[in-house]
């Protein structure tokens, strides 16, 4: 779907029509829930996030302007403020149990193990980050946006989105690398 047609739909839904807000929802829901399951590394809170932000884009829909901001930004950055909300009420931050991903069956239990595993000790890792890094690196390597669309999210420069790719993709590589040693 392009920008123009999330406009259009945006538009039917500021105009209080349900089923173009439902497909609005149906086209972006995933991405923004796995993006806070990854920020929240809890599915529960992650599906919350993503029902009150789109809770906020029925809400907010009659006052969006087409030609603006990408959608997917604005859901992103949304989700975003709503998930470091939750992170700041609930400190500690615990890692990633293995449930947000579905399990994907394979013929050989010990790589299925030795891969889960991985994923795991990534996860926890990826937790451990500070928040505006675990952000940027989920934004743009999970969810696939681009450093400027990630910028526009978290509401800084370019540059700053890269400087926090770079420093998070350092500790990341540090801390799997001792772990892996220990």
């Amino acid at each position: 779907m392009t920008q123009s047609e999330d406009d259009a739909l945006m538009q039917r839904a500021g105009a209080g029509d349900r089923a173009a807000c439902g497909m609005l929802v149906q086209r972006h829901l995933r991405p923004v829930t796995a993006f806070a399951g990854r920020l929240l590394s809890d599915r529960d809170d992650a599906e919350e996030v993503a029902q009150e932000t789109f809770l906020r884009l029925w809400t907010e829909a009659p006052r969006w302007r087409p030609g603006g901001a990408k959608l997917s930004t604005w859901l992103f950055r949304v989700a975003h403020n709503l998930a470091i909300d939750r992170i700041r009420r609930r400190r500690p931050t615990t890692p990633l149990d293995g449930g947000i991903d579905p399990v994907d069956p394979r013929p050989d239990p010990a790589q299925a193990y030795a891969e889960d595993e991985t994923a795991r000790r990534v996860a926890a890792a990826l937790a451990d980050l500070p928040e505006r890094q675990r952000t940027a690196i989920v934004l743009c390597h999970h969810q696939g946006l681009s450093n400027a669309d990630a910028a526009a999210v978290l509401g800084v420069g370019v540059e700053a989105v890269e400087s926090l790719l770079a420093r998070g993709r350092r500790t990341l590589r540090r801390r799997l690398a001792d772990e892996a040693d220990a």
